[in-house]
């Protein structure tokens, strides 16, 4: 007998903001208007590229194909402690639009964009006098920091290789503030030795996403209260995955 999978994913996307034909035309719109300069670059090829940046968790940081290679060194058994964050040293401000390139080598996996990242009370996030960090979730959530997180290449867990999703949230708190169809293939399918394009732009008012170039998630709420903070890639284990090309465009 053969599943029924009609009802599969139903109500996922319940009550949140979904990306019509309509906003994509108007993505499309702004995108030829915008004006930008470029404020960070880093090619991420080499281990000095990487010199200032923080991470947290255990994790193999290499770079053997001429892009940043994170590998999760400790097991999936392990829980959150297995996952890690590999923080950037630079400090966006104001409306920004950032790009990176990545690509899978291992999965399962999931990988969250982390940014406007910040300690809570006018504190920056590598204050001393802040909560220890090492890669589990619980700190990054719902301790004494806030960040804006896009989770994407969620292929983690079964339900999420099966249904695939971007995840846009606020933190502290967790609070899912859009939530959109991944259009990322798994590796399987992943084509031979290509890297795929992403782009996040945000201002006070609005945050999307594309990949390839492609409109894939815009939410719409009040994010002027992140308006200052830090970077970085987050990887659940046991993926492996490259990166390359980080950028940080501010919006004139």
């Amino acid at each position: 007998m053969k599943a029924d999978r009609r009802g599969f994913g139903r109500g996922l996307l319940a009550g949140l903001p979904l990306l019509s034909a309509s906003k994509a035309l108007a993505q499309e719109s702004t995108e030829r208007s915008v004006q930008k300069r470029l404020v960070y670059s880093n090619t991420l090829s080499a281990p000095a590229d990487v010199a200032g940046w923080r991470l947290e968790g255990t994790a193999a940081i290499e770079f053997p194909d001429g892009a940043l290679r994170i590998e999760n060194t400790r097991p999936a058994e392990d829980g959150q402690a297995a996952n890690i964050v590999f923080w950037s040293d630079v400090r966006m401000e104001g409306d920004v639009e950032i790009s990176w390139e990545f690509r899978p080598l291992r999965e399962p996996g999931l990988c969250v964009l982390l940014l406007f990242a910040d300690g809570l009370n006018g504190r920056d996030l590598f204050d001393p006098a802040l909560a220890p960090r090492a890669g589990i979730y619980e700190q990054y959530i719902r301790g004494d920091i806030q960040n804006i997180g896009l989770s994407y290449f969620r292929r983690r867990y079964p339900r999420e290789r099966a249904f695939g999703l971007c995840n846009l949230r606020e933190n502290p708190g967790f609070a899912l503030r859009a939530q959109a169809a991944d259009p990322l293939p798994s590796l399987e399918d992943w084509p031979a030795d290509a890297f795929y394009s992403f782009r996040l732009r945000k201002t006070a008012g609005t945050i999307a996403f594309y990949i390839n170039d492609f409109p894939t998630l815009q939410a719409e709420g009040d994010f002027a209260r992140f308006d200052t903070g830090y970077l970085g890639f987050r990887q659940m284990a046991p993926l492996i995955g490259e990166y390359r090309n980080l950028t940080v465009h501010a919006l004139l």
